[in-house]
């Protein structure tokens, strides 16, 4: 991935995004991985120096993997059958390990690729899937998934030179994380961070 020459405000309302709206995405999230918290200490540390950026704390590390939908346009009986649905398919998907280098710069967040990318595939594949068992059609394209961690947000237009200075200063040993489950979240934006509440949470085999 080419690096930007400039970084562009990420928190933009994108379509159907309101203040006070709570969407449903499938998520990996890294509240049990001490690695990447270390990780992303020492480049929260050193992206500190540089303005317009928001830094997600370890709390809301995270992995995108599939969205549901908005709370308001979801019915909960179909959640509960998509979960249910996903548990049967997951069950059968091995746990896996990722992990996480050097990061990449976007023009609206600094980011991780996460490697290896196929386990993360075949888990959205089997998320889809299940949500296909309850539903006539699956939200968003199956296409063009890329797994990705963010480190931080960009908040401000601006140039993209100081953040690869910034993560250029850092030397350190790649992190680990095993992921054992993928949840179902309930997600906000209103605080310039994405922030939730866990829905339910879905054990791989």
């Amino acid at each position: 991935m080419s690096t930007p020459e400039r970084m562009a405000n990420h928190w933009w309302w994108r379509p159907g995004w309101r203040p006070g709206r709570q969407f449903y995405t499938w998520h990996f999230t890294f509240q049990d991985s001490p690695d990447v918290h270390r990780l992303a200490e020492t480049y929260r540390q050193s992206l500190a120096t540089v303005g317009g950026l928001d830094l997600v704390p370890d709390r809301w590390l995270h992995l995108t993997m599939q969205g549901l939908g908005f709370v308001d346009e979801v019915a909960k009986q179909d959640v509960h059958r998509i979960v249910e649905a996903a548990a049967d398919r997951l069950s059968r998907v091995p746990a896996f390990e990722l992990s996480m280098g050097h990061p990449e710069i976007t023009p609206e967040a600094i980011r991780w690729e996460a490697s290896p990318g196929e386990p993360p595939r075949v888990v959205r594949s089997a998320i889809r899937a299940a949500i296909g068992d309850v539903w006539p059609e699956v939200p968003e394209s199956a296409a063009g998934f890329a797994p990705h961690v963010s480190l931080a947000y960009s908040n401000a237009a601006g140039l993209a030179a100081p953040v690869a200075q910034a993560l250029d200063q850092v030397k350190s040993e790649p992190a680990t994380a095993r992921l054992e489950g993928v949840e179902l979240i309930v997600l906000n934006r209103d605080r310039q961070m994405y922030e939730w509440e866990r829905f339910a949470r879905v054990p791989l085999g």
